[in-house]
């Protein structure tokens, strides 16, 4: 984590103070960057998570436009992902690709095993109008933040001379190196630094696109916030089947704020007792699974 490794604290508090560091999260004319200056609620809930954060992480930095805010804060995610990741290596081993850049060639579906023919699909697209109206390209996603698995050798992935794995007919399976030189999508992140109308249900469209598109494992399928108001973080974490879990960037800052507030709870409350809403700390474990 570039800008954070000089703080001698825990992965946490690293990335807040690196969001605070970059002017993702900031504070002007006493509204914090990820508040809705329309909602009374929002500013307040928004300003208490401030405080409380940059209590630790110091500072802020000049606030940033909206959409170099959006991409600072998808590469401050990816970084966290990628250090706070490699710290469960005993748990999940494996040869790890993570970041919003993804393998050469772009963040692009057909890049991973699960997806690889959508790359012959894009080219008969491209060949044909007609087609390509009438399939469109809402196949082609490009994640936020990904997480994929190289292959390997049987020498790195068990002791062929004790194995009774039977690795003459095992010909099929992407995770052997011999069978496929295309690394496995584990997790796809969208990162939404804020949830303003109706933008944060990209996310669950671009998840049901990666169920209906892929041929093999689906991949975990995550959100990252900053939004500070139940009511819209509900928007996107209700309900089952398309993501995963939502996660905040500070979860516990959020109740904090929303009991300090006395406000009614009871959107709050659900998505935490349905397992909807989680804290960022929470995501490296849930990854690992």
């Amino acid at each position: 984590m570039t800008q954070t490794q000089a703080f001698d604290v825990d992965y946490r508090r690293a990335f807040h103070a690196e969001l605070v560091e970059s002017g993702v999260l900031s504070m002007r004319d006493g509204v914090a960057s990820n508040a809705d200056r329309s909602s009374n609620p929002s500013k307040r809930l928004a300003a208490a998570i401030y405080a409380a954060v940059t209590e630790t992480a110091g500072d802020a930095a000049a606030k940033l436009p909206g959409q170099t805010a959006g991409a600072q804060f998808e590469q401050i995610c990816a970084r966290y992902v990628e250090a706070a990741f490699a710290d469960l290596h005993d748990a999940r081993p494996g040869d790890w690709i993570i970041g919003c850049d993804g393998v050469q060639g772009g963040t692009g579906l057909a890049h991973f095993e699960q997806f690889s023919h959508l790359a012959l699909l894009e080219r008969l697209a491209n060949e044909n109008p007609k087609l390509k109206a009438a399939i469109g390209s809402d196949y082609m996603i490009k994640p936020d933040v990904l997480i994929a698995r190289r292959p390997q050798t049987d020498a790195r992935l068990l002791d062929e001379d004790r194995t009774k794995l039977d690795l003459k007919h095992a010909t099929r399976t992407p995770l052997r190196l011999q069978n496929s030189g295309k690394p496995l999508l584990h997790a796809t992140i969208s990162c939404k630094w804020t949830m303003r109308s109706d933008r944060a249900q990209n996310a669950r469209t671009e998840a049901l696109n990666l169920m209906k598109n892929r041929k093999g494992r689906v991949p975990h399928m995550v959100v990252i916030t900053g939004e500070p108001t139940p009511g819209r973080l509900a928007s996107l974490a209700y309900g089952t089947g398309e993501v995963d879990c939502v996660y905040h960037f500070a979860l516990s800052e959020l109740i904090a704020a929303v009991e300090a507030e006395d406000m009614a709870d009871d959107t709050l409350r659900a998505m935490l007792d349905g397992n909807r809403l989680r804290d960022i700390s929470d995501l490296p474990f849930d990854l690992a699974i």
